[in-house]
């Protein structure tokens, strides 16, 4: 079904890729977000992907190849749209001055504590690090089917998949380390 509906995109039949826009979109845009980190600038990424895509079509040459040519298009499209938005990437959350609404039990704080450290350790990984772990751990491919899709020496990825697992893991312990902190009496 993907194969033919991409062969016929590939002769400019617009409702064929509409159906392969339907049959990817979503898949694209959770590794946007992902990789990214922000829905707004995932969206953005993936209509550009989608874009490139119709475009450049004709030049694909195995219509079986389709899912990862277009999901290295995809992280292109990522890669660019995190250096157009760099200088904006801090975030500023607005909580409530009372606090929640529902009282918090210790054991949710620390699984909060840990996802919120996560959260900020994975954001300040390069856009390059956060597609490998996205890639790989989210989506599920191989390490040399990543490698096909960053466009990079699978060494490469193997290298980018350990620095970035070893920050990640830095950030959980930092944060297991301030919940004892906070733990001990005063």
């Amino acid at each position: 079904m993907r194969t033919e509906s991409v062969e016929r995109a590939m002769t400019g039949d617009r409702t064929a890729f509409s159906e392969l826009v339907d049959l990817e979109g979503d898949s694209c845009f959770a590794i946007a977000v992902g990789i990214l980190r922000d829905v707004e600038r995932a969206e953005d990424a993936v209509q550009q992907t989608f874009l490139l895509a119709w475009r450049d079509l004709r030049r694909l040459r195995d219509p079986d190849r389709f899912q990862a040519w277009l999901r290295r298009i995809l992280v292109r499209a990522c890669y660019e749209e995190a250096r157009r938005y760099r200088q904006w990437s801090s975030r500023i959350r607005v909580l409530p001055a009372d606090g929640p609404d529902v009282p918090i039990q210790r054991d949710q704080t620390i699984g909060i504590a840990e996802r919120d450290a996560l959260e900020q350790a994975f954001t300040r990984l390069s856009p390059e690090h956060r597609a490998v772990v996205v890639l790989h751990h989210q989506v599920g491919l191989t390490l040399p089917e990543v490698a096909v899709v960053v466009g990079a020496p699978v060494g490469t990825v193997k290298s980018r998949l350990h620095y970035a697992t070893t920050r990640l893991r830095a950030a959980i312990l930092a944060a297991e380390a301030v919940q004892r902190h906070e733990e001990l009496p005063a």
